[in-house]
């Protein structure tokens, strides 16, 4: 995975009419062009570059969610580059499969289908930053998920729960445009 192959990929990318993806791929665009070490994890100024897992139930009809251990609250699954990843959408799905077991139907091409910059808390001896997420649509090939450390609970919920889960309005915008 390189900084122009990213940076293609968030180029391509289209936010239609969704005014947090536009920003936030600018601002993506903006960290892949200018800083020294976007995939990094420890650089936190402006951020780096992340990747989650838009997971799409069998039949359609419903999204992987899970309740993040440490953030306490409802999210996709996802997290950081590895240098092992070939792509940041095979970040997405290893990150997935790592925390939820979820099987990812191969024969489906994932979509890149938000960026969303969002603020991580600090903790330990991470300051305050930013996640320049990039989110990738997969089906999974069965309904099967477990819970994992990082996740303890998980479900696929359909759209009449994402006021209850606190869905932000970027898990939102992203999902319309997966389906």
């Amino acid at each position: 995975m390189t900084r122009d192959s990213v940076h293609q990929i968030i180029k391509q990318f289209h936010s239609g009419l969704d005014g947090i993806a536009r920003k936030s791929k600018q601002l993506s665009l903006d960290l892949l062009e200018n800083t020294p070490a976007p995939f990094a994890r420890d650089q936190f100024t402006p951020g780096h570059i992340t990747c989650t897992a838009l997971v799409l139930h069998p039949d359609g009809k419903g999204v992987l969610t899970m309740h993040h251990h440490r953030l306490h609250r409802w999210l996709l699954p996802g997290g950081h580059i590895e240098e092992l990843d070939a792509s940041p959408a095979a970040t997405a799905a290893r990150e997935a499969f790592e925390e939820t077991n979820v099987a990812i139907d191969p024969r489906i091409v994932p979509l890149l289908v938000g960026v969303d910059v969002h603020g991580i808390p600090p903790k330990c001896d991470e300051p305050f930053h930013l996640h320049h997420d990039l989110i990738w649509c997969f089906r999974a090939s069965t309904d099967r998920i477990e819970e994992s450390p990082e996740a303890p609970q998980v479900m696929w919920a359909s759209e009449r729960d994402w006021d209850s889960l606190g869905f932000a309005e970027s898990i939102r915008n992203s999902i319309r445009r997966a389906v």
